[in-house]
């Protein structure tokens, strides 16, 4: 593997530990509020991007 992948490998330690810090800085109430912020940030993302590729091929 190259050594860029390699620091961003994350194991199932790992992620359990960083959902726990999400946990304890945010609270159970919070998170599914983050969540659909981020789905929603995405999402227009996505048709931001889709739009653009349209332009394009328009031209």
């Amino acid at each position: 593997m190259k050594t860029e992948f390699v620091l961003f490998a994350l194991g199932p330690g790992q992620i359990v530990l960083i959902l726990l810090v999400v946990v304890l800085l945010f609270g159970g109430r919070k998170i599914p509020e983050l969540m659909k912020g981020l789905g929603t940030g995405i999402k227009e993302f996505k048709n931001a991007s889709k739009e653009e590729d349209k332009k394009d091929k328009e031209d």
